[in-house]
């Protein structure tokens, strides 16, 4: 059971004087949270997925580790051999003993350690040597490569002090670089610098420019240890060595069943008094297995026994050095007083176990390989080198360099090939393509990608060739931040298997003390009623004694119990499938932060989801622009203008979907100029607007025969034919300057616009629908209306009758005002909403679920959700919102699909039920192998032989294996699965639902002094009733 240690250094420790941490996407986001809603029904600020161009980046840190303790550090440490879950709980037990050590948490599939100590106590090199101390070997791999901006180098050519001088002081000067320090002793440099101004490729050419050679410091190869090739060559070794042994000691003991050889058996003759040849055979067999095969159990059993713990190791050489020891005392004792007939003997039992035991761990562990192919793909699909160019001042290549990943900067012009690999993140800048997705975000289909898309780490290049400017480089990568959240999440433990583990670390004493009261019991039986002991002795000869029978079976039963009893399928029970599971989610585009959210979902009984961003897409769209006939003096083409340009200059989202949206129906990217801008927080805007001359024209076809509809509409039923769709053209634009007032109702009223009943009846209409309504005035005249809305998505609705056939309720929270609310509730089938949140109030929302008794779960994606993410039971992510969310989150959605909720806590449903299976099996096996072993069913015959119950014990860890292993065959549902089941049981919503939501809105408009029209109420309800949940107009919402 010996271990190997290496230690990862953690870099999420913040020290005392470093820089806050900000990321420049949480940045804009704040800076666009902050802006106050200008115009009325403004939905939520949309998250990451419209102010930043760069990949979703996925944050394997929990926000709470941001504000850790100074005073602490936390490192990583690699540990090989552990064979149960007492080997785990020895060492967090001992360690915890130490000073200056805070926690540790010790993770049995993983292989690894998350220790937390205080570095003026203690080091990791010496936490190290602690657990080389409990018996376990330990290496030491520090790796600073993990967070940005330092380093580790290993340089030759030093010969003195002098040398070390000049590389620091030549690095120190350089800009950029904001710390270095180089040993001569280890030949190693630690450097800390800014990646915006430097990177690690330009501190090698500065080290190599000074005369000495430099290169990154690399990692063990096997580090991630997810294939354990070391404990599989040794356990292999183990096992063909007592093999070889083995084969001749079975051979004799089927010798000794067959009835001929009783008695008269040639190996059964005397060579001298007391020592049989059959007796010397088997003497000679279990001594070189019992010290060359077993060497290891002795010398790990050894190491525990000596720190005052027990594991496996020390019940296998209890139970063959005591039937060894016991064979060998007898047969001794045989010789002296030159009995007739040598002994019967338990030579046979060590071989027996050593070769069951070696071979039940060979398998284990080659199980345990594959608990963590989903994890060792995501590993193979990191690049190894890149290929770098420098471009000319035409945009042509003038050199190509081939450089290790490690090496790329960020900024770096990267070229890749058809069929290679994306080796950082980036944009593309040149040349159009596919790439496969699929391995990281779970994606089947090839994604395109042309200039201005972003692309990821460790997707493949399916056609063309394309030049990639580099955003996220080395551990920033979205591909590499996911494999670390998926290393946590295995390394932590679900609540349950705590309890496994701390059980474990009790047995093998409870275990010894069973064995113990067997030999005794069994002794008292025997001499009180040798007929009991007798029929397991049926053909016994009359040269073997009364006592020697009663001890033998004694000490066979000792033994068995020995033998047989197995904590390991108990301490497998719950990793093996968390490992599973975890990484079969990652492959389908779910993180799941470990196995406390994995155990936890399937309790989920009330999903909460954020509006903005998570129902909806986050990102406002234009829906709909109406002309004022009445009033409107100016064509749709010079409205546009005229408008796109006043909306240009705000940094609102709803005046940047104007912008967009003006510029497309344009044709255009240049706009005219804006003077004396003018936002007004909750009410508009107003500016002077000059020079759309010269956008008109740019274009000669008109746009006034467009249908300013985009749902194709061509009229709007009103009482009155107030408003009109488009309006003729007026000739060519003279050079004008225009007064503009874009906004709500109150905004048009401080400015002396009058509104008629009609425009503002067509503005309830839109906003019962969920949209936006603006009005426009240009030159003191209202001329215009635009409704904005922020669509659903289209696998909204599925995804929350899916859940209600999973016996979930379903709650919609927001910022946003009720209407709004309503009526994206009503299109994906929400009863519940909670409108007009603020973010520090949807805190209190999910206690006040939880309060109730109900195991909640929120979704969301923004900076404002990440409270509630934090309270909730689980929080879930969206993977393109914001890092804050992310990390406060328990799980995390890749696909920024609404179905994987449904499909995470489907396979946590899965896993748990799996993990239940696995402890009865566990259990089961202990409760029953342990009494008969014990012999407690004699009276009815059954008997277990030492070499029956290592096979057993073997037999059970490989079970538990394998029944975890079940997970991979795991496939996630796809959509259309989900429709079929849906299929006959999701229903239109009623009129008088609709007419409950319509009837309340007008009647809190009535309140205000407005008024709505029965047609208008009609019309709409007629077109909310008329959507189908499996498919909502995405386009009238």
């Amino acid at each position: 059971m010996g271990f190997d240690a290496s230690i990862l250094t953690d870099t999420a420790t913040r020290k005392h004087n470093d820089p806050p941490i900000y990321e420049p996407a949480e940045i804009q986001h704040k800076a666009l949270e902050s802006t106050c809603q200008r115009v009325g029904n403004i939905p939520e600020p949309a998250d990451r997925s419209y102010v930043s161009n760069t990949p979703p980046k996925i944050s394997f840190l929990e926000a709470p580790k941001r504000h850790s303790i100074l005073t602490t550090e936390k490192c990583f440490m690699q540990i090989t051999g552990m064979t149960c879950a007492s080997c785990v709980s020895a060492i967090e037990r001992h360690l915890q003993k130490e000073d200056g050590i805070v926690s540790v948490l010790v993770a049995l599939m993983a292989g690894k350690a998350e220790i937390k100590y205080k570095p003026d106590s203690i080091q990791p090199l010496e936490i190290a040597q602690l657990i080389q101390n409990l018996g376990f070997d330990a290496t030491v791999i520090e790796d600073q490569a993990d967070e940005e901006g330092r380093m580790e180098l290993v340089i030759t050519g030093m010969t003195c002090a002098s040398c070390v001088h000049n590389i620091e002081s030549k690095l120190t000067k350089t800009n950029g670089i904001l710390y270095a320090s180089v040993a001569l002793a280890t030949c190693k440099a630690h450097v800390q610098f800014d990646p915006e101004i430097i990177g690690p490729r330009d501190i090698i050419k500065i080290i190599q420019n000074l005369g000495f050679q430099a290169s990154l410091a690399k990692r063990d190869p096997n580090y991630h240890n997810l294939d354990h090739k070391k404990e599989i060559r040794q356990w292999r070794k183990s096992f063909l060595w007592s093999l070889i042994f083995g084969i001749p000691g079975l051979i004799l003991m089927i010798y000794m069943l067959i009835p001929a050889g009783q008695g008269s058996g040639v190996l059964e003759q005397n060579l001298i008094p007391g020592l049989s040849l059959l007796n010397l055979l088997f003497f000679v067999l279990c001594t070189f297995v019992q010290f060359l095969g077993g060497w290891y159990f002795y010398v790990q059993a050894y190491k525990s026994l000596k720190h005052r713990t027990a594991n496996m190791d020390v019940l296998i050489v209890l139970a063959t050095t005591i039937a060894y020891i016991y064979s060998c005392v007898i047969l001794i004792v045989a010789m002296v007083e030159k009995a007739e007939q040598s002994p019967i003997t338990f030579f046979d039992t060590p071989p027996m176990l050593f070769v069951f035991i070696a071979l039940g761990r060979w398998l284990e562990h080659i199980a345990k390989s594959k608990t963590s192919e989903a994890l060792a793909k995501l590993i193979s699909l990191q690049a190894t080198e890149a290929t770098v160019v420098t471009l000319g001042p035409d945009h042509s290549v003038i050199r190509e360099e081939q450089v290790p990943v490690e090496l790329v900067q960020r900024g770096d012009i990267v070229k890749v090939v058809p069929g290679g690999k994306f080796p950082v993140d980036g944009k593309v800048i040149e040349g159009t393509s596919m790439a496969d997705e699929s391995l990281i975000t779970g994606e089947a289909m090839p994604v395109t990608k042309k200039p201005g898309s972003t692309v990821i780490a460790g997707s493949i290049n399916a056609h063309g060739s394309v030049l990639v400017k580099a955003t996220h480089v080395g551990p920033d990568t979205t591909l590499a931040q996911i494999v670390k959240l998926v290393e946590e999440a295995q390394m932590s433990k679900a609540p349950i298997q705590q309890l496994a583990d701390k059980f474990s670390g009790y047995f093998v004493p409870f275990i010894i003390i069973i064995s113990t009261v067997t030999l005794i019991v069994w002794i008292a039986i025997g001499f009180n009623n040798f007929d009991v002991v007798q029929k397991f002795f049926p053909h016994r000869s009359k040269n073997i004694s009364k006592a020697e029978i009663i001890i033998r079976f004694a000490f066979q039963t000792s033994i068995t119990v020995l033998c047989i009893a197995c904590p390991c399928s108990l301490g497998l029970a719950t990793p093996t499938a968390v490992m599973v599971g975890t990484g079969v989610a990652a492959q389908n585009g779910i993180l799941i932060k470990g196995g406390k959210p994995l155990e936890m979902a399937h309790k989920i009984k009330t999903v909460m989801f954020d509006k903005t961003g998570t129902i909806t897409h986050g990102v406002p769209k234009v829906m709909r622009v109406l002309l004022l006939g009445d009033t409107a003096t100016l064509s749709l083409k010079v409205v546009l203008a005229v408008v796109g340009t006043a909306e240009a200059n705000s940094e609102h989202p709803l005046g940047m979907a104007i912008t967009k949206y003006c510029k497309e129906e344009l044709g255009t990217e240049s706009l005219g100029y804006c003077m004396d801008f003018q936002a007004v927080p909750g009410c508009g805007i107003s500016c002077k607007v000059s020079g759309v001359e010269s956008v008109l024209g740019q274009k000669e076809h008109s746009l006034n025969e467009r249908n300013a509809n985009l749902n194709g509409d061509s009229t709007v039923s009103l009482k009155h034919s107030s408003l009109i769709m488009t309006s003729e053209p007026d000739g060519a634009a003279a050079p004008h300057t225009y007064l503009v007032v874009i906004g709500n109702r109150e905004w048009m009223r401080r400015n002396g616009l009058h509104i008629s009943n009609d425009v503002n009846d067509a503005m309830t209409g839109h906003e019962m629908k969920g949209q936006t309504a603006v009005l426009v005035a240009i030159d003191g005249a209202l001329c215009g209306m635009i409704a904005i809305a922020d669509t659903v998505k289209q696998e909204a609705a599925l995804a929350v009758h899916t859940l209600k056939t999973m016996g979930i309720d379903v709650v919609l929270i927001t910022g946003d005002n009720r209407k709004t609310a309503k009526a994206i509730a009503t299109q994906v089938g929400i009863k519940k909403v909670f409108a007009e949140v603020l973010p520090s109030h949807k805190v209190a929302k999910v206690q006040e679920l939880q309060n109730e008794g109900k195991k909640v779960a929120m979704v969301g994606d923004g900076v404002n959700d990440s409270p509630a993410l934090a309270q909730a039971d689980i929080g879930v992510a969206i993977g393109t919102g914001t890092d804050v969310a992310i990390e406060a989150a328990d799980v995390v959605l890749i696909r920024n699909d609404l179905l994987d909720v449904v499909a995470s806590i489907h396979l946590s449903k899965r896993t748990v039920r799996r993990i239940r299976i696995n402890l009865v099996l566990a259990l089961i096996y202990n409760l029953l192998g342990i009494p008969i072993a014990a012999g407690v069913f004699m009276p009815i015959g059954i008997v277990l032989q030492p070499w029956m119950g290592s096979a057993a014990m073997a037999a059970s860890s490989v079970s538990v294996v394998l029944s975890s292993l079940q997970l991979k065959c795991y496939k996630k549902p796809d959509a259309e699965s989900y429709e079929a089941q849906a299929q006959g049981r999701m229903k239109p919503l009623t009129p008088s639902q609709i007419s409950t939501s319509c009837l309340d809105t007008v009647a809190l408009q009535r309140k205000k002094g407005t008024s709505g029209h029965c047609s208008l109420m009609t019309e709409m309800k007629n077109n909310i009733f008329n959507m189908h949940f499996l498919e909502p107009n995405s386009k009238e919402t």
